[in-house]
């Protein structure tokens, strides 16, 4: 349509193109060279609050745009954040100049795209923000490191990781609610006095990445972490609860412990491991020394996880003995691992880390078809009614679905009543139901319950009241020279006396010379013990050896002499059955 035809068109063929522009979805303006709005149609009148229904955005922004396109005489298409208050509404608007009848006018059309941004913001926030603490995500921290490194220079920084310590513990009995509010605060007192050059992130549940540049010194670093840490001695309050929250921190410094972002985090990451290892909640920098003990530990892991695989663990049996008939009241299964040299591991090396990889389940189920295909060798050896006792680790006993598939496989073997699960004394206090959900399903098989280790855990007189279970294993560090240390021996009467009147049976574990039983004959009521002193952990492919010995004459333990009862001496032969 040219201008002539435009001034021709009949009222009625303007008003309906009015009426058109006026409903058109996207929002339409006309404005002159001077910025004045000819044309506002209903959807740009709601989009820039011309309409009344709220307070006018401020157009400034929107003006500029619109003169800058009248003056280049080009097309401009921008993105256009309205705000008005908290509220944000963001339009996708071109403005294209034309020339109209003589007049130089701007035609603006906007789109709303608020919903489409505030999902992006949304997407952007959870692939770069951690969503619980608000945190910048490990790819942020990460970027921001190597945007250091490719500097030129090689300005010194720190990287520091820090792992809440016993946090699975404190969300056992706290419940998960609790153990997030807890992570929200504590990341709060963790970023306090970081500078704006530094960075704290959170990479996983309860660890976070704390990113100090640039740095003077390693002095400089460790003062600033010992405060750090020192804020976090004070409780958290968190749902009228009152918890005590610990860090261990593991700190590597550039250029000192690496040259890239992920050596670094590694040699911080194995830094934290050493003070884990030593008694937690404190910080320690990266050396070479923890990189040799990474790197065995390591091998532990590859050959844990090839031996569950190819079933190269084995078991060993150490009884429980009559301190006064020697006969056998039953016997301890003992996980061993055999390397890749054939050489038998004790556990100390391999059993916390089967548990934090999550491998600890199956290796019980292990052991127990491991002493399931051995009964008729252990029966002979031990007698038929030895009880026989399986270690169950307290994160396990905290977890149902284990504990079914366990009592499950238990009963599955014919004979569940021989059994007893020796168990630490946090899998009783730690708040998971223990007692009341998973206890009554290895009653009902008649599988007893042992207490293993007691009074080196959570153990208190008052705690052993609440606790259900038929036999209570005195930790070797109370046995040990008991003969010489008379405030051990006050302790001992004390779980002696309360374990009787609870009607639990007392077994003293760790029993390796003649002093040691000769107090406990003599002092104590307790009537049964375990230990090199009677014999050491017999393995399965010695059972028809010791079953041949057994079947010969007994000899009195008792009246062995003294300098026979070294810790490396097998007494199978004594047990009577």
């Amino acid at each position: 349509m040219n201008d002539n035809e435009y001034f021709g068109a009949s009222e009625a063929e303007l008003g309906f193109l009015k009426e058109i522009v006026r409903m058109l979805p996207a929002g339409l303006t006309v404005q002159d060279a001077h910025g004045e709005l000819l044309l506002v149609n209903d959807a740009a009148a709601s989009q820039l609050g011309m309409d009344g229904s709220r307070p006018s955005p401020d157009l400034a922004p929107r003006r500029e745009a619109c003169r800058q396109a009248l003056s280049a005489g080009q097309a401009v298409v921008t993105e256009e954040a309205l705000h008005n208050g908290a509220a944000r509404q963001v339009l996708l608007t071109t403005h294209r100049p034309v020339r109209l009848a003589g007049r130089q006018l701007l035609i603006s059309a906007s789109s709303d795209i608020t919903e489409q941004k505030n999902f992006e913001d949304q997407l952007f926030r959870s692939a770069y923000f951690d969503e619980l603490t608000g945190l910048p995500s490990r790819r942020v921290i990460e970027h921001r490191a190597n945007g250091l490194l490719a500097r030129d220079g090689g300005e010194r920084f720190a990287l520091a990781f820090l792992d809440v310590d016993n946090f699975k513990h404190i969300n056992d009995y706290y419940g998960h609610a609790v153990g997030d509010a807890l992570l929200v605060e504590l990341s709060k007192r963790l970023g306090r006095g970081l500078r704006d050059s530094d960075m704290l992130s959170r990479i996983s549940g309860d660890e976070f990445l704390l990113l100090l540049s640039p740095i003077q010194s390693q002095e400089e670093v460790a003062e600033f972490m010992q405060s750090t840490l020192q804020r976090l001695t004070a409780p958290f309050f968190i749902d009228h609860s009152e918890i005590f929250a610990s860090t261990s921190v593991g700190i590597s410094l550039y250029p000192d412990h690496g040259s890239s972002f992920e050596t670094l985090r590694q040699n911080a990451d194995i830094a934290m491991y050493r003070i884990k290892n030593d008694g937690k909640g404190s910080a320690a920098f990266f050396d070479s020394s923890m990189e040799r003990e990474a790197l065995a530990r390591m091998k532990v892991e590859q050959s844990l996880r090839l031996a569950i695989l190819e079933k190269r663990f084995c078991c060993a049996f150490q009884s429980k003995v009559d301190i006064r008939t020697q006969a056998v009241k039953g016997i301890e299964a003992l996980v061993r691992l055999r390397d890749d040299d054939g050489v038998i591991q004790a556990p100390g090396s391999f059993i916390n880390l089967a548990s934090e990889l999550g491998l600890i389940d199956e290796l019980t189920h292990l052991v127990l078809a491991e002493i399931v295909k051995s009964i008729d060798l252990i029966n002979e050896t031990f007698g038929a009614e030895a009880t026989i006792s399986i270690n169950v680790a307290a994160k396990q006993a905290g977890n149902p679905e284990f504990m079914r598939s366990f009592a499950q496989a238990l009963d599955d073997t014919g004979f569940p009543q021989r059994f007893m699960i020796e168990l630490t004394e946090d899998a009783f206090v730690a708040k998971n139901h223990f007692q009341d959900e998973i206890l009554p399903m290895f009653r009902k098989l008649g599988v007893g319950i042992s207490i293993d280790d007691f009074g080196t855990g959570y153990s208190s007189l008052s705690a052993l009241a609440d606790i259900t279970a038929d036999e209570i294993k005195i930790d070797r560090s109370f046995i040990t020279d008991i003969h010489k240390r008379p405030r051990s021996q006050g302790i001992l009467r004390a779980i002696e006396s309360l374990s009787e009147a609870l009607g639990m049976t007392v077994i003293a574990e760790g029993l390796e010379s003649y002093e040691e039983l000769a107090y406990l004959q003599a002092a104590t009521k307790i009537r049964y013990a375990q230990g090199y002193y009677f014999s050491r952990p017999i393995f399965l492919e010695e059972l028809k050896f010791a079953t041949t010995v057994a079947s010969e004459a007994r000899v009195n333990v008792a009246s062995r002499p003294m300098q026979q009862n070294r810790q490396g001496y097998s007494r199978a032969s004594g047990y009577r059955r």
